[in-house]
């Protein structure tokens, strides 16, 4: 039978919402392991500091001084905080005095963090929507290629029977519009193939790519390297991959125009969920640039086929892209703000 009788520390210490126990000036008394394991502090470390030092938010402050005030509950939902070590992560908090339980001006903040729950539900309303797309675009281009076919063939036979080779000028246009046409459509639909899988090591595609755009780009633009030397190869088509690097590095050039900074950046991360599945090692691929950013408007639909941030962009670029990631099993996010945009390539490594 179990302890019924558990001590409440104990009770405190197992529970996976993190727990604080702040004094009137909002310093901590106390906190549980699943506090320490989210803010990266340990209770000895931060016991009498404020509490501000390590959860840098202007409406969690906010929601403590007033439940300290009014002595009533205050709650917030998906608030962004900075942590001590620079992380932006995204709460939901409950903050409620304790002075009605017998202590003096101390309140219990309770702290759920939500920003992976949150970018798990984006990933999935993205995915759907970029199902449901394709699905639409592949209906339409199947509608297209056929009369197309047709209009080609018959500007041949057309073609064949006039003797004038000034009217053949008019029956090459309509066939190299109808051979264009085909072009887009089958950019539309995607690579047709499979992936070709050989032991890819990311490090050289991302120079092989960078050394491709160097060669045409202004001397202003230049590359900061960030590699993690310990990451392992794996399994992937490498001739895929580097054209979802070079898709998202030459849209960067174009944003940057005369001058900028292009980073790339790898690392590792561990027990990460893509897809609704969980993965012990998770590949991490950062381009950023320091750019003007994402419209605000396109944000939500740069994945989509036929949507461009650039003049005279065909707007395939991201939407194949990112069919090639989920191909490897992985996606591509995008975070964008202006002054730093950041694409982030997630591919399993088992």
């Amino acid at each position: 039978m179990k302890n019924v009788n558990m001590k409440r520390s104990e009770l405190l210490e197992i529970l996976t919402c993190s727990i604080l126990v702040l004094d009137s000036d909002l310093h901590v008394v106390y906190m549980n392991q699943s506090a320490e394991m989210l803010l990266g502090q340990s209770q000895q470390r931060v016991g009498g500091l404020p509490v501000g030092q390590f959860l840098r938010s202007n409406g969690v402050h906010e929601s403590l001084e007033i439940a300290l005030q009014q002595g009533d509950p205050q709650s917030i939902r998906e608030c962004p905080v900075e942590l001590a070590s620079g992380e932006q992560i995204t709460i939901d908090c409950v903050v409620t005095p304790l002075s009605q339980h017998g202590f003096k001006n101390q309140l219990l903040l309770e702290v759920h963090r939500i920003d992976r729950k949150l970018r798990i539900v984006r990933e999935e309303q993205a995915i759907h929507q970029q199902q449901a797309v394709h699905e639409l675009v592949r209906g339409i281009a199947h509608e297209i290629k056929n009369p197309l076919g047709g209009l080609r063939g018959a500007a041949q036979l057309l073609e064949s029977e006039l003797e004038n080779p000034e009217l053949k000028e008019y029956t090459q246009i309509i066939i190299s519009e109808a051979d264009r046409l085909k072009h887009l459509v089958d950019g539309m639909l995607g690579p047709s193939h499979l992936p070709h899988t050989e032991s890819v090591n990311i490090h050289e595609v991302l120079e092989h790519v960078r050394h491709l755009v160097s060669s045409d780009v202004s001397s202003n633009v230049s590359f900061v390297r960030d590699y993690d030397p310990s990451l392992p190869e794996f399994q992937g088509d490498r001739n895929q991959l580097v054209q979802v690097v070079l898709n998202i590095v030459s849209n960067a050039v174009k944003v940057l125009g005369d001058g900028g900074v292009v980073e790339l950046r790898t690392r590792i991360l561990r027990q990460f969920t893509i897809h609704q599945t969980r993965y012990r090692h998770v590949l991490k691929i950062e381009i950023c640039d320091n750019g003007p950013g994402v419209p605000e408007h396109l944000r939500d639909k740069l994945f989509l086929p036929m949507v461009s941030g650039h003049p005279g962009g065909s707007g395939l670029g991201l939407a194949i892209a990112q069919s090639l990631v989920r191909r490897h099993n992985g996606l591509i996010h995008c975070e964008s703000v202006p002054g730093h945009t950041c694409f982030s390539i997630l591919i399993p490594l088992e």
